[in-house]
Formats: structure tokens, sequence, C-alpha cells
């Protein structure tokens, strides 16, 4: 889940306008989305009970309904993972020497349970305007928009100049999990080669009022990195409490992570973003990112910026507390207590620094801190 792994969008920030008016073409054709949206979404993709290959499977007998032919889809399911695949749709394009454009989506989601959620989170509800739902943004209607894309495309007869893949894949949101597009890039490069991808990472900007002021662009990513605190004890009877307890060392270590603000920091990227937006923004808060590109330790101004939790990721390197267990029995000592600590880390930054910094932090030997699985490369910033 990604919202927000971006540090910042481009530089200048799109004006975009709003459509007045549906014909009935139209109408039909937002239904055929909605149908799609809605099957995406009820298709249950979570690792522990979903399944990822009957959505490739769903979405690829829709795009061979709209005349696309068995050479044009494949679904794939990597070996040992009857549940975790994906699909692969092509649409030929005039130049065969042009490379071509990829559309990429992952179709698993974060887990949910049904206690947790006022909705069932696997039955897409429109309320107030609203999609509810497990999937509904992230990335479930990106999903739905590309097949859907495709399937206009075929409808209208239209001939790319570029040939346009499309690719959904499974794992991304699970760092247990076989990463789909990590297999493909691995195992079937060239079904995916491209000049260039389109693929989640930000969205848009209102006013106040609602109103659409902007369109971001991705120009930089973070690197998302767990980082697990564990504390261990003989433990004891409950009876018999005595301070050095692992709970408390877990809870003291997570308090501090909760106080602590990494460093504001500037690369070409959030700097263009904050001087771009800043003209679109206007009042306060434009002043502010002003202030803060010219001077990044001014602290009224990084404090305005903050306010807006997507304009404070863009910062900073950030870490929040995910997860917690800890405990064996109600009537003894624990003996373990873990937290997962989440960090989507600046670009250029390496884990190893964090996790220095982190272990500063919690300033308490008793708490291990450790990285427990590395996933893709450290982000580099982007010129």
């Amino acid at each position: 889940m990604k919202p927000v792994n971006s540090v910042a969008a481009v530089a200048l920030a799109i004006l975009i306008g709003v459509g007045t008016g549906h014909s009935g073409t139209d109408d039909l054709s937002q239904e055929r989305f909605r149908a799609i949206y809605k099957e995406l979404v009820e298709t249950n993709t979570t690792l522990s009970a979903g399944d990822c290959t009957l959505a490739a499977q769903r979405m690829a007998a829709r795009l061979k309904a709209a005349g696309y032919r068995d050479e044009d889809l494949r679904v794939f399911v990597p070996e040992g993972h009857p549940k975790e695949g994906g699909l692969i749709a092509v649409l030929a394009g005039s130049d065969s020497s042009a490379k071509a454009i990829l559309m990429l989506a992952h179709v698993d989601v974060v887990e949910a349970k049904r206690e947790d959620w006022t909705r069932d989170p696997f039955t897409l509800i429109e309320e107030d305007g609203y999609f509810y739902g497990r999937g509904t943004s992230d990335m479930k209607a990106q999903a739905a928009i590309w097949v859907d894309n495709m399937i206009r495309y075929r409808e209208e007869g239209f001939k790319p100049k570029r040939t346009i893949k499309l690719a959904l894949t499974c794992g991304e949101e699970t760092n247990a999990a076989l990463n789909g597009a990590g297999w493909l890039a691995k195992n079937e490069r060239a079904a995916i080669d491209a000049e260039f991808a389109l693929t989640e990472g930000v969205d848009g900007v209102l006013d106040a009022q609602g109103d659409k002021i902007a369109l971001d662009v991705l120009a930089a990513e973070k690197t998302s990195q767990n980082f697990g605190f564990e504390a261990t004890n003989a433990g004891g009877h409950s009876s018999r409490p005595v301070a050095n307890n692992a709970i408390y060392h877990l809870i003291r270590a997570v308090d501090k992570v909760s106080h602590y603000e990494f460093p504001v920091q500037l690369d070409d990227a959030n700097r263009a973003y904050f001087t771009g937006m800043s003209r679109l923004v206007g009042g306060e808060a434009g002043a502010a990112m002003l202030a803060v590109v010219k001077n990044p330790e001014d602290s009224a101004a990084v404090a305005v910026l903050d306010k807006n939790t997507d304009w404070h990721a863009m910062l900073r390197t950030t870490c929040v507390a995910t997860m917690l267990s800890a405990g064996h029995a109600t009537n003894a000592l624990p003996q373990r207590a873990r937290a997962n600590i989440n960090c989507r880390i600046f670009p250029g930054v390496s884990r190893d620094a964090i996790l220095a910094q982190l272990v500063k932090i919690v300033d308490d030997p008793a708490i291990a801190v450790t990285i427990p699985e590395v996933r893709g490369p450290v982000a580099t910033p982007s010129p």
C-alpha cells in the first residue's frame, strides 16, 4: 500500500478542468467500467484467503469477450504460488521498431478483517459519492481503468504506433509474498519490456472547497523498509512483577519513535514541487513552501506544511509503528515483545543509516533493532 511513497511530483502542477454532461454512450461505458471495478473489488485478493489468479482470469475473460485473441492474453502463475498469478495482455502497435507502453497495476490488497469494517470490505458500496471497500483506491480502481482502456481500444479499432501492454500482478502489498512485478522482471522480462510504464504513486490535489487544483506526477520515490524492535526477558509469574518487563521496554521504545521527527531534506524533486505548488496554493501554505525551499530549517514554515500529511511525508524520512505482539499468557510476565516499525526512507539515504538512527532514538540495550527483510533496491534521488 503506497500512499505516500512519493517524495514529490513534477515541478509544474498541471491545471485540470472539470467536464460536464454525458452522452448515452458514455453512460454505457461507465456502467461497464463500474462492473469491471465491482468484480475486482469483490474478488478477495488478500494473501491469507484471497486469489489473485482468479482476479486475473476474470479480467482475461472480459478482454477475450472484447475480441482479444488467446495469443494476446496470458494468465501467468509462478510455480508454487497457485493463487498469486497475474495477467499480461497485448494490443499490437503498427511500428515494430517502437518500444511498447506498459500499463501496470497490482491487484492484491492489504488484509481486511470484517470486524474492523463498518461495511463488508469485499462488497463495493457507494455512499454519498464515495466508494467503500478494500482496494477501491489502492489499486483496483487503476487496474479496472487499465482493463477498460484495453476494451475501449479494441472496440474503437484503435491502432497505436507503440504496442500497448497490460500487466496485472500480485504480491505488492505484503513483504512475505512473492512479488509478481519482480517475478516478471526476472523471469519474463520480454513480456513487459517497454519504453516506459504507467502505474500508481500519486494523485490529485483539491482545495478547501473540493475543487481540483493540480494533478501530480511521480518524480521520486522513497524506500519502504520495515524494522523490527524486540525485547526479550526471563519472564516469571505475574503475581511477582518486576520493573524489567519486556513489554515496558518495547512501549518506551515505540513511544520514543512516535515523538521523533526526521530532519527536513530537499532534493531536485520536492524542491521543484514546492516551488511550483506555491503558486497554485498561495496564502500561508504557499508562502511556507517558498520559505522551506529557501531554508529547510525554517521551523515555522515547516510547521505549516506538516499540517498536511502528504507534504509532511514529502519533506523527510518517516517511521511509524504498524504492528505489536507480546507475551504468551495472561498470568505470566512476558518473555518476548515485538513491534514492526515501517519507514519510508528519503531517496539516497541508506537503510543502515536509518537503522543506526533508530538505535540512537531508542537508546535502550534491551531493545534489539533489526532489518528483518530487504525487499528491493534503495531509492535514489531523481534529477
